[in-house]
């Protein structure tokens, strides 16, 4: 194992001590128990957004705490869940009056645990609603997971739901929009090479230089298929099919592409598969509106890349186009 780091066991402790020192400005970070706010939380009478799952898949989601985004994020170790107490103490710091909304992928630790810290939020007269994101149609059930995994899908949710409270809207109309979004939303991805648990110190699997995994979850999770690697169309071809075919997607559709890249796929190769994409919706006659392109939802050095497909409505694209201020995103 090769990688910057001291001690495995220290690894999410040091990287939140940088992110403290390199955005003073924007976000405020607890260590005991972790989390990371937004610096000027609460907001009095805004509904607060949070989310938070394992570290190693940053920027997601400490990147996005920010003006018009998340009011806080809580981290657990690498490829952990946060635990209940850390969710609601990040709840109680940034609570503004007008409620909570939850954001959980779905994955069996992470849903136990924000269930839990919702109930003992309840218990304090704190309102909460949660929307749980299972956009991979890779799978139905994995052993990490209770029906389909949280991908892609959670990045643009955060955005859209962040955009919804900056805007006013309540928690009932917040929870709404995120619901709509998750209806709406599919995702799929594929990995070239394994990613490497710190305190694991070995590649999560084995592929072979000809080999790549179709399907693969962002804790390397097994996917459909194991298939010989094919060029960049084959690629997007295997990974988009599906994607169109689960909703479905139909012909005059308007949708967000987000391309997003697994953590160790260079620039230049995300953009040749996005740029395959496109041209492949258009064939099929789906409309690509708006577009997000990079590592955003990532699986430590993992290669590989995942398409996310989100149908839009006027409303939606508004949210979407919505200022935001966030270390990872911003407009």
């Amino acid at each position: 194992m090769k990688k910057i780091i001291n001690a495995p066991a220290d690894v999410v402790t040091d990287a939140l001590r940088g992110m403290a020192a390199a955005h003073p400005d924007r976000l405020r970070v607890r260590f005991d128990p972790a989390f990371v706010a937004r610096a000027d939380a609460p907001v009095a009478d805004k509904v607060a957004v949070v989310s938070g799952g394992g570290s190693g898949h940053e920027p997601l989601h400490v990147g996005f705490v920010g003006s018009g985004m998340l009011d806080a994020a809580v981290p657990g170790a690498v490829f952990t869940s946060p635990t209940p107490d850390a969710v609601q103490a990040a709840v109680r710091e940034v609570d503004g009056g007008a409620g909570t909304l939850l954001v959980v992928k779905n994955y069996t630790g992470d849903v136990l645990n924000f269930e839990t810290a919702a109930e003992l939020l309840e218990a304090e007269n704190i309102g909460v609603r949660t929307v749980v994101v299972q956009d991979d149609v890779a799978v139905r059930d994995s052993t990490n997971t209770a029906g389909r995994r949280g991908v892609g899908g959670t990045v643009l949710l955060e955005k859209i739901v962040g955009a919804a409270a900056a805007r006013g809207d309540d928690l009932a109309s917040c929870h709404e929009i995120a619901e709509r979004v998750s209806a709406g939303v599919r995702s799929m991805g594929m990995a070239l090479t394994a990613p490497t648990v710190p305190h694991v110190g070995e590649p999560s699997f084995e592929l072979a230089d000809y080999e790549m995994e179709i399907g693969v979850g962002i804790h390397a999770e097994p996917g459909r298929e194991r298939a010989e690697l094919e060029s960049a169309e084959g690629i997007v071809w295997r990974l988009l099919e599906p994607v169109l075919d689960d909703l479905p997607f139909r012909r005059d559709d308007e949708v967000l592409l987000f391309t997003n890249s697994m953590g160790a796929t260079p620039q230049t190769e995300l953009y040749l598969a996005h740029g395959i994409a496109e041209r492949f919706l258009a064939e099929r006659g789906v409309q690509v509106t708006r577009r997000l392109v990079g590592p955003y939802i990532t699986s430590l050095e993992m290669q590989g890349l995942s398409f996310t497909l989100l149908k839009l409505d006027d409303e939606l694209r508004q949210l979407w186009d919505a200022p935001v201020s966030t270390p990872a995103l911003t407009w």
